[in-house]
């Protein structure tokens, strides 16, 4: 059953507690209840203003901006969906640290952070149901449904403009991932700067690409461990867009593991030959400075069976 959480259109003075957020994210506060595709398609349509002009999802609001929110028929919030004890308890087990201010968690692979695009529930939406007396939690980053690791839940809306204003600057927060990827990492690649222009097709899917009319991006590399056939890197992205390491490795000519967006059908053929089941791409290692307390906090989230076991099963080169 639906009901009409807004019958008329609202305009909303943007005050600087909210300043420096995303559209998109600022939506989703105001609109309970509704899917990150409904989010976007009322953007796309024109929908949605700031100071009556059109805007993209991830406009970063001002204060005193003016922001058009029509009316839009949302799940009613009496009709919260249950999460199942396992999901609730994978949840809790993958929770990496916890304070007043925010949480860390594990992200299993397979798990969208939020749901849309046919998925009712994701990880956000589960953890405002397991904590229901934390009435603000938030995402502070994203991870794709098939990247598993670390990501960030800030519990108050001062967190969150903090953490958020760490990512924009690109100061007090570094993130690691472990990704293998096919064959022979050159040792000469250490970086890819190559700008990044994302697509949305018909069907809603995202693919992105390299093009000179994209967005500038920027990830550094290392060497982790060779094995035959495969090579284990560190990834840390300097910048935070869509599909950024996926596609840097693929530019680099050596796409992730498991990756069905960007490998090649041969490479996705061979590897699942040999046992993989899983995208192997892992938010590893997370450091930033605790907004609250200015301690230096480090989170290393371990790898799972899926990808632990394939590393232990391929043969190592020195």
């Amino acid at each position: 059953m639906l009901e009409d959480s807004k019958r008329a259109v609202v305009f909303e003075e943007v005050d600087s507690d909210h300043s420096g957020q995303r559209l998109d994210n600022f939506l989703m506060t105001r609109i309970k209840g509704a899917p990150k595709s409904l989010i976007y398609r009322i953007i796309r349509k024109g929908e949605v203003r700031v100071n009556k002009g059109r805007i993209k999802p991830d406009y970063r609001i001002k204060e005193g901006d003016i922001v058009r929110i029509p009316p839009v028929r949302v799940r009613a919030e009496s009709e919260v969906q249950p999460v199942p004890d396992k999901m609730a308890q994978n949840i809790e087990r993958a929770i990496l640290f916890e304070d007043d201010y925010l949480m860390a968690v594990n992200k299993p692979k397979g798990m969208a952070v939020h749901g849309g695009s046919g998925i009712s529930l994701g990880l956000i939406e589960a953890m405002r149901v397991i904590r229901p007396d934390a009435k603000r939690l938030e995402l502070v980053h994203r991870l794709d449904r098939d990247t598993s690791g670390v990501i960030l839940v800030a519990k108050r809306r001062s967190v969150l403009v903090a953490l958020h204003e760490m990512l924009r600057r690109k100061t007090g927060m570094q993130k690691r991932y472990l990704a293998l990827v096919y064959g022979v990492w050159p040792k000469h690649i250490k970086e890819v700067k190559a700008p990044l222009l994302k697509n949305e097709l018909k069907s809603g899917e995202r693919i992105v690409r390299v093009d000179q009319q994209g967005k500038a991006c920027h990830t550094r590399f290392s060497l982790q461990r060779r094995y035959e056939g495969y090579t284990l890197v560190n990834a840390e992205p300097v910048t935070g867009r869509t599909h950024q390491i996926r596609v840097h490795c693929q530019f680099a000519g050596q796409a992730i593991v498991g990756d069905d967006k960007y490998a090649s059908d041969p490479q996705l053929k061979g590897s699942r030959a040999q046992g993989a089941k899983r995208m192997f791409l892992h938010a590893h290692t997370l450091r930033f400075k605790h907004p609250q307390t200015d301690a230096l906090i480090t989170i290393e989230a371990p790898l799972d069976s899926d990808f632990d076991g394939f590393l232990d099963s391929l043969n190592p080169v020195n």
